[in-house]
């Protein structure tokens, strides 16, 4: 290819040798968006060493013996799509274990787990992925309906939302759990009629029977990563921010970066077990910034389906249920001003308007208490996690206090068939607010919250951009108003991730001088039908100039 000019010429889509060596390449034969503000597409980009050389019209271009040359073939090429959030650990374990994703009713999915414990027979069942609100039987899972598809088995099924989940009464057992077992704060046990525990435990309560999972060996768990790393990159995704990373994973995902077997480039926001160990140590980043540890994913509430989120006023549908608080400011206020002074990020996942109050609020006080001049980061970019229920005067602070939200679209599209219910008309003036935060002039970091949704970056577009389900359904005032357009789409996905990981510089557009991070999928979100968008796919993911991911040709 040495004496190859792009001019004219026809080339065959090469896939670059291994991860983790900086390639050159250069890519034409499709629109290429920039992400830059009022620029054109490009017709053509060249990437020396990792980096892009020239992005612009299609020129003459002479070819190094390194070279690798990519005929688009039509595919339209984008800057790095990240996942603002999502849960890299949870994504391989729902490759590897059973997966209720789906599951049209509980007779379905009570047929996946007979399934599954006929193929496992032996040791403890653990799944992922229910979600009662398309059921017809419209109820949670009980341990009598997991009783009858796996007698005698301990099995724990945890919820679609990560926030409650079911098991067994082999495991209430194992458990020693009974009708006298107490709630710890910020948890709930539901019960039978007759006062014992109908096997559905939310959010703290969970950690009464999370003991009864088998610990991963320590090889399990790299497969676990290895194949979350298999579905992102497959999806188009160059990088994650992944939330509630468990602290004492970290070393294992440094060094699987430092091998070469980290495609994509993780944004760690740690389990607040690490907090004090990481604010004393100071960021961490490894392997050319492939792997970096800077932030701290703290819980605020619960979630909205399992009517844990932190409500003002009682659920619309449960009179007398607010939600749960899961921690005070009390216990996180000293971490928060520590992390100030030491320039370590805070994330904090709040869903109810209650929930959004509180962290504001402690946010607020944390930064009055550790001015600018005092903080090893000026602008710390703190943010709240999916930011889904927010009172409209709480928008304004948002902006005041310069908190970043971080949501996520398809739990919008996902959230419409059940939210009105949760919490009447009203509180919806509120809710999945994408558009009030955009004209305050806040960056919207989107997201997945894979394994809660599927995870695919078009269904997170298309929700961003059409505020309805993959139907087409909206049901009645879904606020239409706070849909994005397709360019504020783009910069929640590419840009704005970027900015909230502080790496806008070097990140999140296609521009001379940044790093060689690409997504090309076979659909044209500028311009395609919104209907047609999550119909199409990832056909190449670049990272540093390597091709991490290349499609199969269609058909």
């Amino acid at each position: 290819m040495r004496a190859a000019l792009l001019a004219g010429a026809a080339f065959v889509l090469i896939a670059a040798p291994g991860v983790g060596r900086a390639q050159s390449l250069i890519l034409h034969g499709g629109t290429i968006h920039t992400g830059v503000d009022g620029a054109p597409p490009a017709e053509m980009v060249v990437v020396r060493d990792g980096r892009i050389a020239y992005v612009g019209p299609n020129r003459p271009t002479e070819t190094r013996d390194d070279d690798v040359v990519v005929d688009l073939k039509g595919a339209t090429l984008f800057p790095g799509f990240t996942d603002g959030h999502a849960h890299l650990d949870g994504i391989g374990w729902r490759e590897l274990t059973l997966n209720l994703e789906g599951s049209a009713s509980i007779a379905e999915a009570m047929k996946r787990l007979s399934d599954w414990a006929a193929a496992h027979p032996e040791g403890v069942i653990v799944g992922r992925g229910w979600i009662e609100t398309h059921w017809p039987e419209a109820r949670f899972l009980t341990a009598a309906d997991l009783d009858a598809a796996a007698p005698g088995r301990i099995v724990l099924l945890t919820r679609a939302d990560g926030h409650a989940v079911t098991v067994s009464s082999a495991a209430l057992t194992a458990a020693r759990i009974d009708a006298s077992t107490p709630a710890p704060a910020g948890g709930r046990i539901d019960k039978t009629p007759d006062g014992r525990p109908n096997g559905f435990f939310v959010d703290a309560a969970m950690s009464l029977v999370e003991t009864l999972a088998p610990q991963a060996d320590p090889e399990a768990l790299r497969d676990a990563y290895r194949a979350g790393f298999r579905v992102e990159a497959a999806y188009g995704w160059t990088g994650l921010h992944f939330m509630s990373a468990p602290w004492k994973d970290v070393p294992l995902l440094e060094q699987m970066a430092e091998a070469g077997e980290a495609p994509l480039r993780v944004y760690n926001n740690i389990t607040p077990d690490g907090a004090r160990a990481l604010i004393e140590g100071g960021a961490r980043s490894v392997a050319d910034g492939r792997v970096i540890t800077r932030a701290i994913k703290f819980y605020a509430d619960g979630a909205l389906g399992s009517r844990g989120a932190a409500l003002f006023d009682p659920y619309s549908d449960d009179p007398h249920n607010r939600g749960l608080m899961l921690t005070t400011e009390a216990e996180v206020l000293p971490l928060y001003e520590d992390a100030l002074r030491k320039g370590i990020q805070v994330t904090t996942h709040a869903i109810g308007d209650r929930g959004n109050s509180e962290v504001l609020d402690w946010y607020l006080h944390a930064m009055m208490e550790v001015q600018p001049e005092q903080r090893a980061v000026r602008d710390p970019r703190w943010r709240i996690e999916h930011a889904q229920i927010v009172r409209p005067r709480d928008e304004m602070l948002f902006a005041g206090l310069g908190v970043i939200p971080s949501m996520q679209p398809s739990h919008a599209i996902g959230d419409l068939h059940f939210a009105p219910a949760r919490l009447g008309d009203a509180r919806l003036d509120g809710a999945y607010a994408w558009r009030d935060f955009v004209e305050l002039g806040l960056p919207v970091v989107g997201g997945s919250d894979a394994p809660v949704e599927r995870g695919a970056p078009l269904i997170e577009f298309y929700a961003a951009v059409a505020r309805r389900d993959l139907n087409g359904f909206q049901g009645f005032d879904w606020r239409p108003m706070q849909a994005v357009s397709r360019e504020t789409a783009l910069k929640m996905f590419t840009l704005w991730p970027a900015y909230a990981s502080f790496r806008e510089d070097e990140l999140g557009t296609i521009e001379v001088g940044k790093r060689a991070d690409f997504t090309a999928f076979d659909i044209d979100l500028m311009t395609a039908p919104e209907a047609d968008i999550p119909k199409g796919r990832a056909v190449l993911t670049v990272v540093d100039g390597v091709v991490v991911f290349e499609a199969e040709p269609a058909g």
